[in-house]
């Protein structure tokens, strides 16, 4: 991309400061904007700023993320020669600009004059200053236009996705997808019991799938009631869906493979299994105890890699494996531009791998939930009928209504789960799953 080069301004010294920063690495180094966020959040001088300005950076970022298709199309389309090049930071600076006009609820005359401020700050930028100036006046003036001009699916979703998306579910779904990515996710929340008590006492709804769904402001997490005690934790609607299908007894021997970050975990824990967590990542397993702890809740905790684990056969398996999350882009805007159709390709492979490594720690007349966050048939459907023609012990189990709170448009006709990010719609939406029921036949 043009125009790359650190600012010469220093540092970081206020919110758009350290908004720029995080696009810059989301943008240019294609750097998870989760993991941008919690670095920067470590950062003395961010932890400095008043909450009101942590939460500009946080929104700023993450609006610039979610807008990002949209907002490159408008920048274009007024740079008659391109994003220049050799201008410190000025792609990042206009990006910043232009999500604060077009999504944020900050005065246009702001936005400008901030991203100004910016531009001329920077050596590199500040000969562009006027006509960055130019540009988002003019963006400012059209802005209703823009707005109600823009196509979610042909705007604002790589090409590549859309094309995809639509060739798999259709115009219609396609756009209801890419429109549902625009909208910023609710909280919900997995509670060890009594839903509706937890409702009643956050002030949230409970779904017709369990979870308790939190909407508007909220504080930080930590701060809610019921965070100390331990009586929930937080999971997409659409995340908790697979844990319930494998419908475990109390006392069951479960694996919970590729378990991180530990909300399936916490669910197999709370219904009574004995449950076995693996995961690859000693950092996100020590996270995963911590929660555990929190909640009460216990699990044998091995940190490797799932390919080389070796246990006794369990009774049941959960597989939610590493995937390219393209259900998560609303709760993950960045994944839409980070991803490409190269990570797919060698993602199928490993989840190929790994469902055969699960299969060979399943018991005869035990059951193996398959799962991955991800809107691509490659890494769901297709995998599992590949599965299934090449497996004679393998039997689908077909998911019913009941299973999922009778939201029979989440289950497919050939019984898998496929959760899209607009179910669930009448409520705020979900995050886009697969999941698939396999029980192995005894010999």
């Amino acid at each position: 991309m043009s125009g790359k080069g650190k600012p010469a301004a220093e540092g970081p010294r206020d919110a758009r400061d350290f908004a720029i920063a995080i696009i810059r690495d989301v943008v240019w180094k294609r750097q998870a904007l989760d993991g941008v966020l919690e670095r920067i959040g470590a950062d003395a001088g961010f932890r400095a700023l008043a909450p009101a300005d942590r939460g500009l950076v946080r929104a700023l970022a993450t609006a610039a993320s979610r807008g990002l298709g949209l907002i490159r199309k408008v920048l274009s389309a007024r740079l008659a020669s391109g994003m220049p090049g050799d201008a410190g930071s000025f792609e990042p600076v206009m990006i910043a600009g232009v999500a604060q006009i077009l999504f944020l609820d900050v005065p246009d005359y702001a936005a400008v004059n901030t991203s100004m401020d910016k531009l001329k700050a920077d050596r590199r930028a500040e000969r562009y200053a006027k006509l960055g100036n130019a540009v988002l006046r003019a963006i400012a003036r059209e802005k209703d236009a823009i707005l109600a001009a823009a196509d979610p699916l042909r705007d604002n979703t790589p090409g590549w996705l859309a094309e995809r998306w639509v060739a798999t579910y259709g115009e219609e779904t396609a756009r209801a997808i890419a429109a549902a990515h625009l909208n910023e996710p609710p909280l919900d929340l997995s509670v060890k019991a009594d839903a509706e008590g937890w409702a009643a006492r956050l002030g949230g709804l409970v779904l017709p799938t369990g979870s308790v769904r939190l909407a508007g402001a909220r504080g930080a997490i930590p701060d809610l009631d019921g965070f100390a005690e331990g009586g929930w934790w937080v999971q997409d609607a659409a995340a908790a869906l697979p844990a319930r299908l494998l419908a475990v007894r109390p006392g069951l021997r479960v694996l919970d493979l590729c378990a991180a970050p530990g909300g399936k975990t916490a669910q197999l824990a709370a219904a009574g299994a004995a449950v076995v967590a693996v995961d690859r990542s000693p950092q996100r397993m020590k996270r995963l105890s911590e929660n555990l702890a929190r909640l009460h809740l216990a699990a044998e905790v091995h940190a490797v890699d799932a390919l080389s684990f070796t246990a006794e056969p369990f009774e049941a398996i959960l597989l939610d494996a590493p995937c390219s999350a393209t259900g998560t882009i609303r709760r993950h805007p960045d994944t839409a531009w980070n991803k490409t159709l190269a990570d797919i390709a060698s993602l199928t492979d490993l989840q190929a791998k790994l469902i055969d490594k699960a299969w060979g720690l399943l018991a005869p007349g035990g059951r193996l939930v398959y799962a991955t966050c991800s809107l691509e048939p490659e890494e769901g459907e297709r995998q599992i009928s590949a599965f299934l023609a090449k497996s004679r012990e393998a039997r689908l189990i077909p998911i019913d209504d009941a299973s999922v709170g009778n939201r029979g448009e989440m289950i497919s006709q050939e019984g898998f789960l496929r959760a899209l990010p607009h179910h669930l719609n009448e409520f705020g939406g979900c995050d886009g799953f697969f999941a698939a029921v396999l029980e192995k036949t005894r010999a």
